[in-house]
């Protein structure tokens, strides 16, 4: 099968990237040709994949976002492909994959956290304006035949937010690289990442693994080491932002908060926790929750997020209920990190990143794909029967 992904970026950093690679790389394995399309290629495409430049412009991200969702598909449209795959909001494709939830749940989310002027610039900014343009027309009859959703929630959001037929939309959860990400780790590496940042090997250290900090609860974190309510932890933020500077800036002098930016090495950052905390205003799947978990750490985070679909037993204490509230947050915290519980928590995080798996994920992609390009067959099939011949007896004169 001829199959094309596309997406923004490849990269190895990034949520949606790295799901984008394990795409690519997975479905070439498996014997089928695979494009990508792309318009910054971060990292070297996986040998075997073809990769193809899409024109557009950079900045401003308005233009990124305008010209990439338009001239895609009409790039992509050039070489035949049988099944296109978007990872990222284009106007036209067979699968789109929404990797965050929709961008106007999203919106909704962000405005109950912000004040009358932030509120209002969700209203009248470009870009908003139009990556909620773009999403209509994507998840409309017209703009995709199938839409993968990450989770369950996710699921539940695309169909109520813009009524998408429940059978449109496929739950397909990511997988997880369980060596690269790997509690024996910690002796090793995870000492040296805390020696980098002068974390002593007896402190227990609080990580937190996103880019876009506000989106990812950053804020609801900090106030705890702002207020002295954690004090006594080490916060470890790895990712970006557009204010990364200002953040590094307004916590250079405190001692336990470290903010150590994007980094393509993030496995020896799990190395190096004890907690992964992702109190998020917006999560879908949370892959670095299932990355977490394979590292065999405890997770604190909100309710919904996908990598939890199937979490159980003493793990589930890491649910906030309300994650505005710092008590809660405090106390779920320094439950998780007890010296007592913390050995068997971890053993638990283990077992239940292992029921994710690449392998899975793959298998229940590639039979999708298989049914889209067998029901256009039939269906270009079928146009060519109903379409009038013109000869024998009923030929026109």
């Amino acid at each position: 099968m001829k199959i094309a992904l596309a997406h923004k970026r490849l990269d190895s950093r990034g949520g949606t990237e790295r799901v984008l690679l394990q795409s690519a790389i997975g479905l070439r394995d498996r014997g089928h040709e695979v494009h990508l399309f792309c318009q910054k290629f971060c990292i070297e495409p996986p040998a075997g994949v073809i990769a193809h430049w899409i024109p557009g412009l950079a900045q401003p991200r308005t233009m990124r976002l305008l010209t990439f969702g338009v001239l895609a598909p009409l790039v992509i449209r050039q070489f035949g492909c049988d099944v296109v795959v978007s990872f990222d909001r284009l106007i036209k494709q067979d699968v789109f994959r929404s990797g965050g939830g929709p961008h106007k749940v999203f919106i909704e989310k962000m405005r109950r956290q912000s004040g009358r002027l932030k509120s209002l610039w969700y209203d009248l900014s470009s870009y908003h304006r139009l990556a909620l343009a773009i999403e209509r027309i994507q998840l409309s009859v017209a703009g995709s035949r199938r839409v993968i959703a990450v989770c369950e929630r996710t699921k539940r959001e695309i169909v109520e937010a813009y009524a998408v037929p429940d059978e449109k939309v496929v739950v397909i959860h990511n997988g997880v690289d369980h060596e690269r990400f790997h509690p024996r780790l910690r002796a090793g590496t995870g000492r040296r990442i805390r020696a980098q940042f002068a974390i002593p090997d007896e402190s227990r250290v609080v990580l937190f693994v996103g880019s876009g900090f506000r989106r990812k609860g950053l804020e609801r974190l900090l106030r705890l080491w702002r207020d002295g309510s954690a004090s006594d932890l080490h916060l470890l933020v790895v990712g970006n932002d557009a204010r990364l500077a200002q953040y590094r800036s307004a916590w250079s002098k405190h001692p336990r908060v470290h903010f150590a930016g994007p980094r393509t090495n993030v496995e020896e950052f799990y190395a190096a926790g004890d907690l992964l905390a992702l109190p998020s205003v917006q999560e879908a799947f949370g892959n670095a929750v299932l990355e977490g978990l394979a590292a065999g750490l405890p997770i604190i985070t909100v309710d919904g997020v996908g990598a939890l679909d199937k979490v159980t037993g003493e793990l589930r204490a890491g649910i906030l209920q309300d994650p505005d509230d710092p008590a809660e947050l405090q106390r779920k915290m320094f439950w998780l990190l007890d010296a007592a519980r913390w050995p068997e928590l971890s053993r638990q995080a283990r077992d239940m990143a292992e029921r994710y798996t690449w392998k899975d994920y793959i298998q229940k992609f590639e039979a999708l794909l298989f049914d889209l390009r067998d029901q256009g067959a039939s269906e270009r099939s079928a146009a060519r029967v109903a379409v009038p011949t013109l000869s024998g007896p009923h030929r026109s004169r």
